[in-house]
């Protein structure tokens, strides 16, 4: 390629003008006018668009869904589908691994994999966190509800259970410590099975420690993740564009866990900066701005975590706690049906958090066991290659 030619190029790739992977195929095309998309190309390309798709649509979500339990599996449905079309584009251009700039793309998003493990161990922890005040809230409702008249010894183990949890949420605040002891990992049930897919990860612990600290491990995920540069994308054909492409998928969906969960010394503070040229660009950079604004917001500045349900559960407690506090006997009753409107707001509240809780704990563990997956197929992909 002349030199003036290659300079127009990297000019191109450069301002991210359109989608990189269709000004590579336009360069080519201006070389040999012959020239019709490979299929590698049409992968390439419809991987960008389907991130975009996908992100779009989590995007439209209207601020009562946003950061709810359901949106948050949605979230994690994405990354899965993600997941899964990265891997099919990995395995169907096996020969790159190996060639440079490829090989230590693919290393560096290999590494932030394993850096992501840890905050799934650590999201589990918090999801196990909700799950206790979860219970303290049952003690409520066992206590109030579905009673013909009202007790003093109603009130009084309510208000124990209340206090309960109020002490709980904030130690969560004041500690940004989840779960003291040491966890269990996801894997560990069936580590017998799994010892030779394990046997690549150089530090895959079982739990998180002490000291661990989900802002510094997002910032580890994210550093130095930037847009590859245009002789990058021109050695690999377009693939370094869907490593990064993932690295950021993968980067933005622990931020949202971290942000939404408790978990040890959570920050927000992630900085995500990508040109917004990149078609999945916009959705991402949007999505990101409105969990910051909802972060900002008056009454979820010192949250231990965004998730709706947290802040249904907080707002829930604090109203019956002002109401138990305020009951005299014998109730009147109009302050019966006072107590029993507030019983019957808790009870949904608690309904969504048992029947959520579940299926996102089951969520994040295949998200888990995905990561561990895709990357042993790569190393040993790596691994074959070096020893042919």
């Amino acid at each position: 390629m002349p030199a003036t030619d290659y300079q127009g190029a990297a000019s191109s790739f450069a301002n991210f003008g359109r989608s990189i992977l269709s000004i590579r195929r336009d360069q080519v095309h201006s070389m040999d006018s012959s020239h019709e998309a490979t299929s590698q190309e049409l992968e390439l390309e419809a991987f960008q668009k389907l991130v975009a798709e996908r992100f779009n649509d989590l995007l439209a979500a209207d601020s009562s869904e946003l950061l709810s339990i359901p949106w948050i599996r949605k979230l994690l449905d994405v990354f899965l589908s993600c997941q899964d079309d990265f891997r099919v584009i990995l395995f169907n251009n096996r020969a790159y691994f190996n060639r440079a700039p490829m090989d230590r793309h693919i290393s560096e998003f290999f590494e932030r994999s394993v850096k992501a493990l840890d905050v799934c161990n650590a999201i589990r922890d918090g999801i196990e966190h909700i799950r206790s005040w979860q219970k303290q809230l049952e003690i409520v409702l066992c206590a109030l509800d579905n009673h013909k008249s009202f007790g003093e010894g109603h009130f009084r183990r309510a208000k124990k259970a209340l206090i309960d949890l109020a002490i709980g949420m904030l130690d969560e605040k004041e500690s940004n410590t989840t779960i003291g002891h040491r966890n269990r990992s996801f894997g560990r049930q069936n580590a017998q099975k799994d010892q030779r897919s394990l046997g690549h990860f150089r530090s895959l612990s079982w739990s998180v420690s002490r000291t661990w600290s989900a802002a510094k491990q997002l910032q580890a995920i994210g550093n130095n993740l930037v847009a590859p540069r245009a002789n990058e994308v021109m050695a690999t054909n377009g693939l370094v564009v869907a490593v990064f492409t993932m690295s950021y998928v993968l980067l933005f969906v622990m931020w949202a866990l971290v942000a939404s969960i408790p978990c040890q010394d959570r920050g927000l503070g992630t900085h995500f900066s990508v040109t917004r040229q990149f078609i999945w660009a916009a959705p991402i950079l949007t999505l990101h701005e409105r969990i910051l604004e909802e972060s900002r917001k008056r009454d979820r500045r010192n949250a231990c975590g965004l998730l709706k349900e947290i802040h249904e559960i907080e707002k829930c407690a604090r109203h019956m706690n002002e109401l138990t506090d305020s009951v005299q006997f014998p109730l009147t009753d109009e302050k019966e049906a006072e107590v029993r409107q507030r019983v019957q707001k808790l009870g949904l509240v608690y309904e969504a958090v048992k029947d959520g809780l579940d299926p996102l704990e089951r969520q994040v563990r295949e998200v888990f066991h995905r990561i561990v997956r895709s990357r042993t197929e790569g190393l040993d992909t790596m691994g074959r290659a070096n020893t042919n």
